[in-house]
């Protein structure tokens, strides 16, 4: 039971940071003037969506009558207000870069914790290595548009 409550706990983080993923993106992507960039970050959506995917057919394998976490509608306000109010002055290309890298960089960190500090079965190991490697993807290209 406890290794299950693990492997919960671990696909509801998971579950979180895509949210995260998605929900930054989302409110960000009508203030995305470079045609470029919103190819990536709708690549990046995807990438996202299809995590979260994976996430809720392995969740009833260790819940019953349960979905993973999402996030909250206080988060989602609080990733809304943090957009607006950090491009108000400045919504160029590199601002906008920048904001999604600061992002993507924490979830990149508690990936690798959930990684390097919980001991869950292959297959959510599998998909946590994937979620790391879709971020540190990102990471990359966001790069190019600072």
């Amino acid at each position: 039971m406890d290794n299950e409550k693990n492997e919960i706990n671990v696909l509801d983080e998971l579950s979180k940071g895509a949210c995260m993923g998605m929900d930054a993106i989302h409110y960000i992507l009508d203030k995305v003037k470079d045609e470029s960039l919103k190819k990536e970050l709708n690549n990046q959506y995807r990438e996202y969506k299809e995590i979260k995917e994976e996430i809720s057919n392995l969740y009833p394998e260790y819940a019953d009558d349960k979905k993973p976490h999402e996030t909250n509608a206080v988060n989602k306000a609080m990733t809304w207000y943090g957009i607006e109010m950090k491009t108000l002055l400045d919504d160029s290309t590199s601002k906008i870069a920048e904001l999604l890298l600061e992002g993507t960089n924490m979830g990149i960190i508690e990936g690798r914790k959930l990684l390097n500090h919980k001991n869950t079965e292959s297959n959510i190991h599998e998909l946590v290595k994937k979620y790391v490697t879709v971020q540190e993807k990102a990471v990359e290209k966001l790069k190019k548009f600072l």
